[in-house]
């Protein structure tokens, strides 16, 4: 039950926070942060523990809900959700470190929803039947709506509504293909021979039997469509990426933080979880190489790294520099995805754990900035370096792991997600390295502009950085440096997961040829 017990720990602390006085901010702050350190330590004992078979019974749980649909109440946990559980419970108490001081109207509302939002991100990993795959992914929609429009910027009531628009159209198309899924799980060669089911296990296995509905070339590819829009909104994928700008700049600095760093990879985990592993003869179509069709998922990639970067050097809002970046970033995870062998899926799943790290330094620096100027105009700073130099050593190591410096954690996801694709496909690859060189552009200029020569007259009186927000950060400094040295630290956990799925694609491909 340890599983379960991660999961549903944050919704317990929201029915106690709910019960707490209103004027009590400050016990509600603790009591929030005590319920976020809970699945972090039961998240640190899995990492610890991961490897150890004798063990495994305590992270999967499959119990009858819903008997008449045969829809199981199925979690479990294999190395890729692992790492993506380990980030968001490294992710929850810093956030609610991040919004200590930053939060100010509405205390007990917020902190019950953000614990609402961590037990719909924790849930969607660990979720092994579809039907509370969907349900987890839903769950997450509300408590970010709110927490956008409430606490949000000056246009916060546009951001949460776009946002949800956008997400509601992608979870529309998903629910049709999990239909469509559902109805054929039972269907060999043309007769109902089996219980229809939501296990996804179970339709990854029937998915690979001949003969089988599911493992019917035509009928993957259309469903793969459906489900690849639901989880391109989030990723998100380009054209479906114009909320993502206004929802980071609007949001909170630790919503943006839970944006960039578990949400964006709700939507890649969605892309190997189920169009991956569960339809591998719509992966091969849409990455086999030939014609436009089977380069259509590198190609979007591509589209994405060049396309996010050049926006991010557009920029004169922090915020939104950043959030531009991130869509450069994911760029590189849907190309090592593309490749589907086990270079680029190694890098791919690898860039998912460092752009979470990496982007939630930038945000939590970012707001730590807006918080003092009361501003984010890149060119109206200059020189802070002279004023916050442990702040200015922060803000440099995050933008060099971000653009991808040898030794920093953003080098080897990116180096991994290319080596993988140019095996695949040479000539996006090669191109794809526009947005390292851009994204080493956009990050030095900034530096420049806000850090260095003579120090602005308006900020001589600006704070350092304070304990508090150093405390957010240290932790993701420590990784990013420590994965940069060495990856193996997280590679270990989903490497098995990598040699079977990229077994599973190149085979399809192979067969296909």
């Amino acid at each position: 039950m340890l599983l379960s017990l991660m999961i549903f720990v944050p919704l317990l602390g929201m029915i106690v926070v709910l019960l707490l006085p209103r004027e009590s901010e400050e016990l509600i702050k603790r009591v929030t942060l005590a319920f976020t350190l809970i699945p972090l330590i039961l998240a640190v004992y899995l990492y610890i523990t991961h490897n150890q078979p004798d063990l495994e019974h305590l992270w999967k749980q499959n119990v009858p809900w819903i008997a008449t649909f045969n829809i199981q109440y199925h979690v479990g946990i294999d190395g890729l959700s692992a790492i993506l559980i380990l980030l968001t419970a490294l992710l929850g108490p810093i956030c609610v470190l991040a919004s200590w001081r930053n939060i100010e109207k509405g205390i007990k509302a917020y902190m019950a929803l953000f614990l609402l939002l961590e037990t719909g991100m924790l849930g969607f990993f660990a979720a092994l039947d579809l039907f509370l795959f969907f349900v987890f992914f839903e769950l997450t929609l509300l408590p970010m709506y709110f927490l956008i429009g409430v606490w949000g910027g000056p246009r916060r009531e546009y951001a949460a509504i776009k946002f949800f628009l956008y997400t509601l159209f992608g979870s529309v198309l998903m629910l049709v293909a999990i239909i469509a899924v559902y109805l054929n799980s039972n269907v060999i060669n043309g007769i109902a021979a089996e219980a229809r089911t939501f296990d996804i296990p179970t339709l990854i296995e029937r998915a690979a039997t001949e003969g089988h509905a599911l493992a019917n070339g035509t009928f993957q590819m259309w469903v793969f469509l459906g489900f690849f829009i639901g989880f391109a909104v989030k990723v998100p994928i380009f054209p479906f990426h114009t909320w993502l700008p206004d929802a980071h700049v609007e949001a909170p600095t630790a919503i943006s933080v839970i944006l960039a760093g578990v949400l964006l990879k709700m939507g890649t985990y969605g892309l190997v979880r189920i169009n991956m592993d569960m339809l591998p003869e719509g992966m091969a179509f849409f990455t086999n190489g030939a014609g436009f069709w089977g380069n259509s998922l590198a190609l979007l990639g591509f589209i994405n790294i060049v396309y996010g970067s050049f926006c991010a050097l557009a920029q004169t809002d922090f915020k939104k520099l950043v959030a531009y970046s991130s869509i450069g970033h994911m760029g590189f995870v849907i190309l090592g995805l593309a490749a589907g062998n086990e270079v680029g899926v190694t890098g791919a799943i690898l860039q998912m754990f460092n752009h979470g790290v990496i982007s939630a330094m930038l945000f939590l620096l970012v707001g730590v900035l807006y918080d003092r100027a009361h501003h984010r105009e890149i060119n109206g700073f200059g020189g802070l370096g002279n004023r916050m130099p442990i702040y200015t050593g922060i803000t440099t190591l995050a933008f060099m792991a971000s653009l991808g410096l040898p030794g920093l954690s953003g080098f080897i996801g990116e180096a991994f997600s290319l080596l993988g694709a140019y095996e695949r496909f040479p000539t996006l690859a090669i191109l794809s390295t526009i947005g390292i060189v851009v994204g080493a552009a956009y990050f030095l200029w900034t530096l420049q502009r806000v850090f260095l020569g003579t120090l602005n007259p308006k900020y001589e009186a600006l704070p350092e950085i304070n304990r508090r927000e150093i405390l957010t950060l240290v932790p993701l400094g420590i990784l990013t440096i420590v994965l940069g040295i060495w990856p193996h630290f997280a590679i270990e956990m989903f490497s098995e997961s990598v040699v079977e799925l990229t077994t599973k694609i190149m085979g399809t491909l192979q067969a296909n040829l």
